[in-house]
Order: C-alpha cells, then structure tokens, then sequence
C-alpha cells in the first residue's frame, strides 16, 4: 500500500485513502470535448458494466456529483411520475431514499427493519403481494449506517417473482463485494467513484438495465438529473451535457486499472475481509463490543459500542487518533451511542494493526478501565 506518509489515513467509508497511481492520474489537464478524454469517458463506461457482467444488456451512465446526486437521478430518472416506490429502509441512507422520493413528488411507502437486522424478504413480499400500485422497490445493499450487508439477492429474486422493478444503492460496496447482473436482476445499480472503487469522490453512476432506461423518457423532475437524456447524449457522441468532472474520470480510470491488477472484485473482497477480521478481533480483544453479529457485517465499515467509562468522549478519542495519524467517523445509529471504523480504500491489515495500536495508546491515555458497552 502507498500514500503520502504526512496526511492522516482514512478509515472511513469514503473518501477513501487512495493511492499514489490513482492521485497521480489527475496531475494533467483534458478538454473535455477532446477525443482523448471522450475516449477515457467511454472506457470508463464499459469496465463499470463489465463488473457486474452487464454486456449487451445494461448500460452505464455517470454523473456529476456525489453519490446522492446519482441516487437521486436514478430514482427521478426511472420511477414514473405516477409510479410508488417501496423503500427497505434500516439505517440513513434508506431514510435518504424515501425523503428524495417526498422532495420529487413520488408516491412512497417504507418497509423498515431494525438497525442491525437484514430485512427480512418474507415481509417484503407480503407488502408486494398486497399493494400492485408498487412500481419499484429500492434497497441498500451495504448499509453503513451500522456496516449490515442486506441480502441483496434474495431482495432481488422476490421482487423479480413480483414484477416489479429493483433500484440498488450498492453505493458502499460496488468494486468490493461482488454483483453480477446475471444473478441479481435490477434495474437499476447506483454507485460513486470514492467508495470501494478507490478513486476520488466526484462521479456517481448507475448501471441501467437498457430496456428500464429506454422506457423513462420524460420521467425525470430535473434537467441535469435526467439520466435518460445524459445516456442519449453519450450515445450520440460521447460528450456529457454539462461541464464532466474531467481529473475525477481519469483517476477513476486508474483506479479500475488497479482494480485489474489486484485481481478484480474478489481479490479486493478478501483484503477488505481481512482488514475487517483483524480491526474487529483487535477491537474486541481491548473491551469494544460491535453493534452488528459476524454473520451480517460487512467487510466494509463496522460500528462499535461507545464505552460505558464515563472518561470516555469521542471528540477526544477522535483527537487522539488524528494525532495518531488516523481518522474514524462518529455513529450514525438512532438506537446507540456509537462510533465507526472503516475497513476500506487503499490499506491492508499492516495498516489496521496500526490504527489498533493507535486506539490502545489512546484508551490509556484516556486512562479508560473498560471499553464495555454502556446500558441501553
């Protein structure tokens, strides 16, 4: 792993700490109507959809902005205007979902499960299978609110038996966890250059099943959110409609390039596995409990319990690994007082044997006499 060694490591979910090849890829300029850069747009595209095995049958669109600015394309874009979307929702970013749904004018309804459960796909069908006004249903797939992996083929194959169309924010696993268009039908995979792809933020994209994209021409609420005339311009002559966030698209291009030579998606997943299993055995060998059980956490983010010592206070445990040379991200959980702690971007386990040995200097400087969990 290679990074700058003055600048503090990223264990967030995104932004992500990135390589030297990837910050490199942005160190020269492109016109933006060039055929060079049109060209890097287009090879861009292509690899995106060959991660899920989408050749031939789903196209990608990108976007400017971060990954709700994608999300919220995607919605605008394929839910009809008179269409009602059924949200899964058990952490913020589901939340996100239904109040994009509102603010555009959707009709909506939440299926919601508890912060550290899977939804359970039994209910989900029930709901389909009472309410035929549903269009769409849209689920998380890693949601990192506290780090769960929703079963996200199950999801898909009930709402396949359904007929109804799937839109995933797969926006914290895309490039880590492996989806293949093939197994897990969608409409719609939404997605950001920051995340597991281990580019720079700045660039959301959805890979569109064609057929899904083609039948929402006038659907959108925005004109610079309409992924149906940004594909209809690309496939016309490659240029995006406004302004492209040009250094982002070459360093995403690096960074699939590295992606290839790490030995694609499933190579990734195993680093990010490990890097998971050391942060949490470590962790928990120094008192923390994780909010989430082994068997639904993703490899991506884990949440832990904030200690029950009174001595305790995250502003200081967030200082005192700054100054370690590490940042981490306070909870986002509404039940639990908690923190989190990132396993992805561009590190390995030496680098989370660091961090840990960060967090064990801090909690004795912060003189804590246990790292148990505070009552409920």
């Amino acid at each position: 792993m290679d990074r700058d060694h003055d600048v503090p490591i990223l264990l967030t979910p995104g932004p992500l700490t990135t390589s030297a090849q990837v910050r490199g890829a942005m160190r020269r300029d492109w016109g933006s109507r060039d055929a060079d850069f049109v060209a890097l747009t287009a090879g861009v595209r292509e690899r995106l959809v060959s991660l899920v095995g989408g050749k031939g049958t789903h196209v990608c669109v990108p976007v400017q902005g971060s990954g709700t600015f994608a999300i919220e394309a995607t919605i605008g874009t394929l839910v009809p205007r008179d269409g009602k979307a059924l949200v899964l929702v058990n952490g913020a970013y589901g939340r996100r979902m239904v109040h994009i749904l509102e603010r555009i004018g959707r009709a909506v309804a939440a299926l919601e499960a508890p912060e550290e459960a899977p939804h359970p796909v039994a209910g989900l069908d029930a709901v389909l299978a009472g309410d035929d006004t549903i269009s769409h249903v849209l689920a998380v797939h890693c949601e990192t609110t506290s780090g769960i992996l929703n079963r996200i083929d199950e999801i898909a194959a009930a709402v396949a038996a359904r007929g109804r169309g799937l839109i995933i924010d797969a926006m914290s696993s895309f490039g880590g966890i492996p989806i293949s268009a093939r197994d897990t039908p969608f409409d719609a995979l939404v997605a950001a250059s920051g995340k597991c792809l281990e580019g720079v933020p700045g660039l959301g994209f959805a890979l569109l099943r064609r057929e899904a994209l083609e039948a929402s021409e006038g659907n959108a609420h925005s004109l610079s959110l309409d992924l149906y005339e940004q594909w209809n311009s690309m496939e016309r002559d490659g240029q995006w409609r406004f302004t492209p966030p040009t250094h982002v698209v070459a360093a995403l291009s690096a960074a699939l390039d590295a992606l290839e030579a790490e030995g694609g998606v499933e190579k990734r997943l195993a680093r990010y596995q490990e890097n998971c299993r050391v942060l949490v055995e470590g962790m928990r060998e120094m008192g923390f409990e994780t909010v989430l059980a082994d068997e639904v956490q993703a490899p991506i983010l884990v949440t832990f319990h904030v200690p029950a010592d009174p001595r305790f206070r995250f502003d200081s445990f967030y200082a005192a690994m700054r100054s370690r040379g590490f940042l981490i991200y306070p909870g986002k959980l509404t039940q639990a007082e908690s923190f989190r702690i990132g396993c992805i971007g561009n590190l390995d386990e030496a680098v989370i044997r660091k961090a840990l040995a960060a967090v064990h200097e801090t909690i004795a400087e912060m003189g804590l006499e246990s790292c148990g969990r505070r009552a409920a």
